[in-house]
């Protein structure tokens, strides 16, 4: 009986032995692959216009944003944000920030010391998603996490429709506005997102998804957001 049950300690060690070396593998498997394909650029002959449409990119650290015109002679994103929805005063904001994100993480994690151990296993797998708009006005300051990126008539067009089609639209083709979560700092709203949010395919990935296709000169994938800062 006694050898019976050491027995079965020494396999359920085992297992959680085997189980810890292969997770830990695959997390070193995933960031080597992060580096890899960030080294590997797309549009690996695209150079930045002197001039054209200014747009910056935006990190908390972690998580990256495309700050655009809130409008220009080529898109008016009042045509397709009710700013009504936001705090008084709009007109003082020149500039809208679009992220997008898992659903869950995003409404239920306003700051990190609120993230749940249950809410990050479930951002692994896929799972729905949200686009977060917040208003900002001029100047948008340089830095180490915002940097600032010029684009043509024609790329800026194919970004703002692409950040367009990541929003879920209802029967009138209208964004569907979450209305109940905000982050305390910001003029913001949430808004029902198009796609999975996976490990694969995560925030920063949305981002740098939206560069490569407007034919940016950025990392080939991007879990994190220093994959895409790597190239500006």
């Amino acid at each position: 009986m006694f050898k019976t049950i050491l027995k079965s300690i020494k396999s359920l060690f085992i297992f959680a032995i085997n189980t810890i070396l292969s997770f830990l593998i695959l997390v070193v498997l995933y960031v080597v692959l992060a580096f890899l394909f960030t080294l590997i650029p797309s549009n690996v002959d695209s150079l930045q216009p002197k001039e054209g449409i200014a747009i910056y990119i935006k990190s908390n650290g972690v998580h990256t944003d495309l700050i655009l015109p809130m409008e220009n002679k080529f898109y008016n994103w009042h045509e397709r944000i009710s700013f009504e929805d936001f705090a008084p005063d709009t007109t003082a904001y020149t500039w809208a920030a679009f992220g997008w994100g898992n659903k869950e993480f995003y409404l239920n994690t306003p700051r990190w010391e609120d993230l749940k151990v249950s809410t990050a296993i479930n951002a692994l797998f896929p799972g729905p998603t949200v686009m977060h708009v917040t208003l900002y006005g001029d100047p948008i300051i340089e830095s180490s996490l915002t940097k600032k990126i010029i684009l043509t008539d024609e790329q800026y067009l194919i970004l703002c429709d692409y950040v367009t089609n990541s929003f879920k639209k209802n029967n009138e083709n209208n964004f569907i506005l979450i209305n109940c979560c905000h982050y305390s700092t910001l003029n913001d709203n949430f808004y029902e997102g198009e796609g999975d949010y996976h490990l694969f395919n995560t925030c920063n990935n949305w981002t740098n998804s939206a560069l490569k296709k407007s034919g940016v000169k950025t990392a080939l994938w991007a879990p994190f957001d220093k994959c895409i800062f790597y190239h500006f």
